[in-house]
């Protein structure tokens, strides 16, 4: 009996391993790609605004760099841990690979609570980080991005740190996600979402699914859930019947108004009590009768003991790891077809990519150029993890790992690193 996952890295491995059978890996390759080639452990004094000085914990993780410089995002959350950041680091590896564009993996990540701190406290931090790691990182090396609770004023001045140490007054193409006025890409801050729904056009295409007349439900109204929302109405005018966040979701069968919501949630901090809805739990969302399902929140919601129960005929997955293996077992057996996350979420880093390379070139595409760029690559991608899912009867998320590991296999034996 394989060995149940116990964290969250665990749960990686157990994926690599089986896209590693399937290919007959080289057991050298396979070993070298369980794990991460470093990582780092860090401590960041910071100074705080009632004077006091407080020491955070912080992490990079450096998985594989076979096709490119690392790359990937930075979160500050109170739950942080080492085990998430790698698993982080190591789905990033294959979601460069399997969207075919020229990186390897990386995370990072620092255990704090942003939003207890003050704007200020926040720049020490952001700063500090950097201090800490920055003889690691670089455009050419290692380009960090804005994950949980980071955004583009955090990268502005991480930027602006690593600047002051390699002597440049500007040095934009070491970090993505930044403010416009500062090297950042039109085209970024609803990217993942984008990129997404350009996948779910693709798979409706092939389930045959009417997306002028489906039925959405969406765990998660942060960034990603929210714009894909937005873009599911004003696209598709698709009926987005539920929406949710840490505290909780709402739900009206006859259809909510996304840009409504968005307003109500600037103004309150939550979706919750929205008046045109009734109040739902974050479980009950995940089992209401819809043809979508956007997971947009938070790893390991779909497990073995719900699985079963969720009607949804597609889930893309716009949160990392949001269904476990036990799941994905259930929901083949039924039909529910996943566009899985290293897939379905690589329009963030696609166009963080794009964003390095205007930086590279000092000449940045107009929103227009970057939406066709990033249409293309999904939908090659996923026509690619289609064909593989097809050929060897597996699911989307098994065939997407087959063409992710394969990919950063021949890089690693043409660089002849095995």
């Amino acid at each position: 009996m394989t060995k149940k996952p116990q964290n969250l890295f665990e749960m990686a491995q157990a994926q690599l391993d089986e896209a590693a059978s399937l290919l007959n890996l080289e057991p050298g390759v396979h070993a070298i790609l369980r794990e991460p080639i470093r990582e780092f452990h860090v401590s960041i004094p910071v100074k705080m605004d009632d004077g006091r000085a407080e020491v955070f914990k912080g992490f990079r993780v450096q998985h594989n760099n076979a096709r490119g410089p690392f790359k990937g995002g930075i979160r500050f959350h109170p739950d942080e841990t080492i085990d998430v950041v790698k698993a982080l680091a190591t789905w990033m590896t294959w979601k460069c690979a399997v969207i075919d564009i020229p990186l390897g993996g990386g995370k990072g990540g620092v255990i704090c609570n942003p939003l207890e701190m003050s704007e200020g406290e926040l720049e020490r931090l952001s700063r500090g980080y950097i201090d800490a790691i920055w003889e690691f990182i670089g455009p050419d090396r290692d380009i960090p991005a804005p994950d949980v609770f980071t955004n583009p004023q955090i990268m502005g001045w991480m930027m602006d740190e690593y600047s002051k140490f390699k002597g440049y007054c500007s040095f934009p193409g070491v970090i993505t996600g930044k403010p416009l006025s500062i090297g950042g890409s039109v085209g970024r801050g609803d990217a993942t979402a984008r990129g997404g729904v350009y996948a779910v056009v693709e798979a409706a295409k092939h389930l045959k699914i009417d997306l002028n007349n489906s039925v959405v439900a969406i765990q998660g109204f942060g960034n990603a859930g929210s714009n894909a929302a937005l873009l599911m109405r004003d696209l598709f005018n698709s009926k987005i019947i539920a929406v949710s966040d840490y505290r909780g979701g709402i739900h009206n069968e006859k259809g909510l108004d996304p840009h409504k919501v968005v307003q109500y949630l600037q103004k309150t901090g939550s979706v919750v009590d929205f008046p045109e809805a009734d109040n739902i739990s974050n479980s009950e969302l995940l089992e209401l009768d819809a043809d979508i399902l956007f997971p947009a929140a938070i790893e390991t919601v779909i497990t073995g003991e719900n699985a079963s129960r969720i009607k949804a005929k597609l889930i893309p997955e716009l949160a990392n790891g949001p269904t476990t293996p036990e799941a994905d077992d259930i929901l083949y057996q039924k039909g529910t077809f996943i566009i899985p996350d290293i897939l379905c979420n690589a329009g963030g880093v696609t166009v963080s990519y794009f964003e390095w390379v205007q930086n590279s070139a000092r000449y940045y595409w107009d929103e227009d150029e970057v939406h066709q760029r990033l249409n293309k690559h999904m939908t090659r991608s996923f026509q690619a993890v289609l064909t593989e899912s097809l050929k060897r009867k597996v699911d989307m998320r098994v065939a997407a790992y087959v063409v992710a590991v394969a990919r950063v296999a021949e890089a690693m034996k043409l660089r002849g690193w095995v």
